[in-house]
């Protein structure tokens, strides 16, 4: 009898390993919101995020590569300081390129749109050059480098495609940007985004409530509503009380429990906002309203169209309605012009606004703006002496209103990522409902542990600069702790927990509605 013959599988050939990137983001929380889409086509083009393929994350270096095949630089250009930091990148970059075969850098953003070709003239191992207005272009411009061996840079004079229509890889599985705009129709001349962003041009309202419901339906509990000036909304499509009524009705969306909004214009800033921020509990107690100085005559020749008696009217009465807001600023030091007696004027609102923090620049020169362009720039040093006497008044009051909080009763979103000590303290970190940092000691041996998402009423216990602690937990006084949709959603997108574990009152389908928070008066 013959043997029958043995059948020898052919090897399978190895599928191609999957090719990574790494989007690094640089300045606001537009740039922020425009790298979640860069990330998402990038998902939808097959990439995968370098630390989802350890082999590849592996590789790192201190240029801030994350080990990836391809590397997105998500770029800003308020700061003086922009180009400089992008091209020193860049040249560590070159470095890492040079040893990895196939690797290719992208750059994209505010300086992309204004630089142009430009970046590839100063750093020809560039790939990609693309702008603000075309963020759908990503993977199409990285297979056309690779496929001709040629740097690719395509500029959009305009909007082509609205961001939020585009997929999106968000950043956290518990809280979202939600675009209401794009663009700005203001002419401050200091700023530069409007030339790199263009006009203002609104979404309805359906789109963007139909966005915020799915984002909750995948386990968002906080939305913030995002956009140049957020509170000229709906001039587009004639509706001037259209960004109270966005307010109140994305408050109503079942299973969102915190909608905050960035950044409005103390111009356009209306009592109807001011009662839907009051009148809606999903809203919460705080607000970002730009100041940047002071001085009447300086915010004249800023083309700010307010004063800075109009500015603290505002103040009080979002002060009448919600008594316990937080409000924060910007604030410029040093605009062309600006005398000792201007500065005086922008140290005694600041002292009248009690902001709870503060984001102060020193004024640098933006080239296309008509205040680069002035004769009277005032000179670095005292730029920079008035700088720090702003710093050394704003850190007084932040630590005087931060030490009011001691002994309030405060619910704590807790954050993905820890503050700089929480290793050493056992502490995690979150958000309470007015945005405060807030660092929150456990109890001994607790279990559950909180997760990224999930809430805990905690009570302060120590006002810091920046941040408050609330150690209450050590002490028997107050802890609480209620696991949520959004730590669920953390957990599985970290492998943590099964897709079909879920908490809240409502069934697997939709969202889940976990009730609206009563504010605290």
């Amino acid at each position: 009898m013959t043997a029958a013959p043995v059948a020898h599988a052919r090897p399978a050939t190895p599928l191609p390993a999957p090719r990574t990137y790494h989007v690094r983001t640089l300045g606001c929380q537009m740039n922020v919101h425009d790298s979640e889409r860069l990330s998402g086509m990038l998902d939808q083009a097959g990439y995968l995020p370098v630390d989802q393929v350890p082999e590849a994350a592996a590789r790192a270096t201190d240029a801030g590569d994350g080990g990836a095949d391809v590397v997105v630089i998500n770029t800003c250009s308020v700061r003086e300081n922009a180009a400089t930091r992008l091209f020193g990148n860049l040249g560590q970059l070159a470095a890492v390129k040079r040893e990895r075969p196939g690797m290719q850098i992208a750059v994209g953003g505010c300086l992309a749109q204004q630089m142009r070709a430009g970046i590839v003239d100063k750093a020809p191992w560039v790939d990609v050059v693309l702008g603000t207005h075309n963020l759908d272009v990503l993977p199409v411009l990285l297979e056309r480098a690779r496929h001709n061996s040629e740097a690719q840079v395509e500029i959009e004079e305009a909007l082509k495609v609205f961001p939020s229509t585009l997929p999106t890889r968000r950043e956290s599985a518990y809280a979202a940007w939600v675009s209401v705009s794009v663009g700005c129709n203001n002419t401050c001349t200091f700023c530069i985004v409007p030339q790199l962003r263009g006009k203002e041009r609104d979404r309805r309202p359906g789109e963007v409530l139909a966005e915020v419901a799915a984002v909750v339906a995948q386990g968002a509990i906080e939305v913030t509503l995002l956009g140049q000036n957020v509170n000229s909304y709906g001039v587009g499509f004639g509706d001037r009380g259209a960004f109270a009524k966005l307010l109140r009705a994305t408050g109503d969306v079942p299973g969102l429990e915190r909608v905050r909004f960035t950044s409005p214009h103390p111009a356009a800033f209306t009592d109807d906002v001011i009662d839907a921020m009051a009148e809606t509990p999903a809203v919460m107690p705080s607000l970002h309203m730009p100041l940047q100085s002071g001085s009447d005559r300086v915010l004249r020749a800023m083309r700010r169209s307010y004063r800075s008696a109009r500015f603290l009217g505002i103040l009080d009465r979002v002060r009448a309605a919600i008594p316990d807001a937080a409000i924060t600023t910007d604030i410029i030091v040093g605009f062309p012009g600006e005398t000792e007696e201007d500065f005086q004027a922008t140290l005694d609102v600041v002292e009248a606004s009690r902001f709870a923090s503060a984001f102060t620049f020193q004024y640098s020169p933006r080239p296309g703006t008509p205040a680069a362009d002035r004769v009277d720039q005032v000179p670095a040093e005292v730029v920079a002496e008035r700088y720090q006497r702003l710093t050394t008044l704003q850190q007084r009051i932040s630590t005087e209103e931060n030490e009011r909080q001691v002994g309030r009763t405060v619910d704590v979103l807790v954050a993905e990522g820890a503050g700089r000590k929480d290793g050493a303290t056992h502490r995690v970190t979150g958000r309470a409902a007015d945005n405060r940092l807030v660092h929150v000691a456990l109890p001994p041996g607790v279990d559950p542990e909180p997760r990224p998402g999930d809430l805990l009423t905690v009570e302060v216990t120590h006002g810091a600069p920046h941040h408050l602690v609330a150690d209450s937990a050590l002490t028997g006084g107050p802890y609480a702790l209620r696991r949520t949709r959004a730590g669920d959603a953390w957990a599985r997108r970290a492998g943590l927990e099964p897709e079909e574990h879920s908490h809240g009152d409502g069934g697997a389908a939709g969202p889940v509605s976990l009730g609206m928070p009563v504010r605290r008066r």
